[in-house]
């Protein structure tokens, strides 16, 4: 932020930072320095080859190398974009003590360290190399990338279902930063492979991708549709860093296709344009809305990260190769190329209008080459180029760029002209559910205001970032009802709106027909279409009658539901208080689930004390599991499967009216198995009150 505003105050407050981190570092005297309670202490237990690790828990400690390389991440970034050479000192010294520590341990121990979220530790550690020039840093780097991850990737194997999504991005991103570094083809293949697998199989519209946190199944979205946790911002902050690096090593114009469009739509949303706020998940489900974070109440992950979006609105703007520039995006702003003698101002109202112009207010007395790119957005023969007034020859395709070379001076203008139409883009399982786009801008539709609980987030630590509202049966949202193959022609603009759209002709039922398509990044406070559903007129009434049905069963379940887990999956793990022993996670038949040779056990908040029933959802064909529920320590039975059950077996236990204590709002259940069996594959916990 200091760097693209120069504002006096960040940089003061950047620097004293800085000093107490310094202090920090100084007084725990081995360069260690952390967030996390216990650290130190942690730190030395895992130098002895003390290692207890789980997706999200190390040594007892809730992601203590994510929270570490966060801190990794600030320092780096403080000396390289902040221009703070302090940061290095301390930066290196921090690098020092990690790389002294893994001297004490075996590759085998590290990759059990890994199994636990870490962020992108193995990225900072190759910058760090390149900082400094030193090899060990780049060992360090490779002995902390995640062979798990990593070996698949290599051999152009999408094995990504059911994982949570952004603790793979970061490995990604340092995949690619030790390829640059170091040369090595087999992780550029590998972070190359896993960009093109995610961009293209596992994103929405807006550029973002997985549901509460995890890759849904490549060929299955539905949950992307039912579920209220869709995309999460900091997994578009992390893939827009990857896409970043393979653009400076590529050049492909393709990239900065993907960048545009999920910085506009994705990122450009994720805050509230008036009072500030940012949005962790955005829900691709229709008639649902946005939480907003509050500074006194809600610091989480993509707070963080969303800080950083908003200060980056320069980066990737323009790019250069030798001498040469690229203009990637359209955005109204001034580039000072000082080293190469180059200013270029870009003028422009881009989404809005459909031009830019480049005004060259300074350069030398050479031959050099501007590349405009040619989006993916503009139809082919459509862009229009002209160099002070003269119409230029545009021979380019999309995904590409336009050369203009000539010695450029003073004065000089290149106008574009970006022609901007209406397309749709599907699901990618393909499915029935369709977004529209004016260009990259995606549109979306305000439906109503109504019941829009925790719009600000509130201090509620379970969950308090997803939108708690009323969930709207989808039988009851609007739907695009028509024959035609294209859907395009429907939308009509509105006379005075800029980007505004309506289409009478194409939206069912009635007391929709008026609803006004807008870019969804102008969108905020309120419930939204922007998936939706394309049905013929004569399947329209059999499509909602089968919808219905499926709706009824699942409201009536959410809506005697006090509280839910979610097992196997970091969010709802972490809200539920999970503690395990000898216990895992996994992904079968597109669910998550959880499972323990010794016992794992979470924490239920049984609100107003209304709790009448145990839900509890496993696989019932493993064999041999032997294993009891207990809640509140009591037992509440003994369970054995023998893999005749089905596929999902459904467990329920009425709550022992003696467990409601009249003080307390919560119930702890626990899954302990038997001596040398296992548990059952744990899917989901509910807590239910009445009918």
């Amino acid at each position: 932020m200091y760097a693209a505003t120069k504002d006096p105050r960040t940089n003061q407050r950047l620097e004293y930072m800085l000093n107490e981190l310094k202090r920090c570092q100084d007084n725990i005297g081995s360069g260690y320095l952390g967030g996390t309670p216990g650290g130190v202490a942690m730190w030395q237990d895992i130098a002895k080859g003390k290692i207890e690790s789980g997706s999200f828990e190390l040594n007892k400690k809730w992601v203590p190398l994510y929270n570490l390389h966060k801190l990794f991440a600030g320092l780096r970034d403080a000396y390289l974009v902040g221009g703070k050479p302090q940061a290095k000192a301390i930066l290196i010294r921090l690098t020092d003590f990690i790389e002294t520590t893994s001297l004490k341990l075996s590759d085998e121990q590290i990759q059990t360290m890994l199994k636990s979220e870490h962020g992108g530790l193995n990225e900072v550690f190759a910058d760090v190399a390149a900082i400094t020039g030193q090899k060990k840093y780049l060992t360090l780097a490779r002995r902390f990338s995640h062979r798990f991850i990593l070996d698949p990737l290599i051999e152009q194997h999408d094995q990504l279902d059911g994982l949570h999504a952004n603790t793979q991005i970061p490995k990604a991103i340092g995949f690619q930063r030790i390829a640059e570094v170091s040369r090595d083809t087999s992780y550029a293949r590998a972070a190359r492979f896993f960009w093109q697998t995610v961009v293209g199989h596992r994103s929405v519209v807006i550029g973002g991708n997985s549901v509460s946190e995890h890759f849904n199944p490549a060929g299955n979205f539905t949950s992307m549709i039912t579920d209220i946790a869709g995309p999460e911002t900091c997994n578009s902050y992390n893939m827009l860093k990857l896409t970043r690096h393979l653009f400076e090593v590529e050049g492909k114009a393709s990239y900065i296709d993907y960048y545009e469009r999920t910085l506009y739509n994705h990122i450009l949303s994720s805050q509230h344009p008036t009072r500030g706020g940012f949005v962790y998940y955005t829900p691709m489900r229709p008639r649902h809305y946005r939480v907003y974070s509050q500074p006194q109440l809600a610091m989480w992950c993509c707070v963080g990260s969303g800080m950083e979006n908003h200060g980056k609105y320069g980066e990737l703007i323009y790019s250069y190769q030798g001498q040469d520039l690229y203009v990637n995006l359209f955005v109204p702003s001034r580039l000072n190329w000082s080293a190469n003698g180059l200013v270029v101002s870009q003028q422009t109202k881009f989404p809005d209008t459909e031009t830019t112009q480049l005004v060259v207010e300074s350069a030398r007395s050479i031959p050099f080459t501007i590349y405009v790119r040619y989006p993916e957005w503009v139809a082919a023969g459509a862009l229009e180029i002209r160099v002070n007034g003269s119409r230029m020859a545009v021979n380019a395709q999309p995904h590409s760029y336009v050369p203009l070379k000539r010695t450029w001076k003073k004065g000089d203008r290149i106008e574009v002209r970006l022609p901007m139409h209406i397309t749709t883009e599907e699901l990618p399982d393909s499915s029935n559910y369709l977004a529209f786009l004016r260009g990259p801008i995606v549109l979306t539709a305000k439906t109503d205001t109504t019941d829009l609980d925790n719009l600000l987030a509130d201090a509620n630590q379970f969950g308090g970032y997803r939108a708690r509202g009323k969930m709207y049966s989808l039988e009851t949202m609007p739907v695009l009802v028509s024959s035609a193959s294209s859907l395009n022609k429907y939308l009509k603009p509105v006379a005075g709106k800029s980007q505004t759209y309506v289409a009478p002709e194409l939206i069912y039922p009635a007391s929709y027909k008026g609803l006004e398509l807008i870019p969804f990044y102008r969108l905020h406070d309120a419930r939204y279409m922007l998936y939706w559903q394309k049905q013929t007129p004569e399947g329209y009434q059999q499509w909602q009658t089968a919808l219905a049905e499926d709706e009824r069963k699942r409201q009536a379940l959410n809506s005697r539901t006090l509280d839910r887990v979610i097992c196997g999956q970091q969010q709802p793990e972490s809200d539920h208080a999970l503690k395990s022993e000898q216990s895992e996670n996994g992904f079968s038949h597109d669910r998550q689930w959880r499972a323990a040779k010794g016992w794992f056990s979470y924490v239920l908040n049984n609100q107003d004390k209304q709790a009448v029933t145990l839900q509890i959802t496993c696989s019932g064909r493993e064999k041999d599991r032997h294993f009891k529920i207990l809640l509140n320590e009591q037992l509440l039975d003994q369970v054995s499967l023998d893999g005749n059950g089905p596929e999902d077996r459904t467990l329920t236990f009425p709550v022992p009216a003696n467990l409601i204590h009249p003080s307390e709002g919560s119930l702890t259940i626990r899954f302990e198995a038997e001596s040398g069996s296992q548990t059952a594959n744990v899917y989901e916990v509910r807590l239910l009150k009445k009918q």
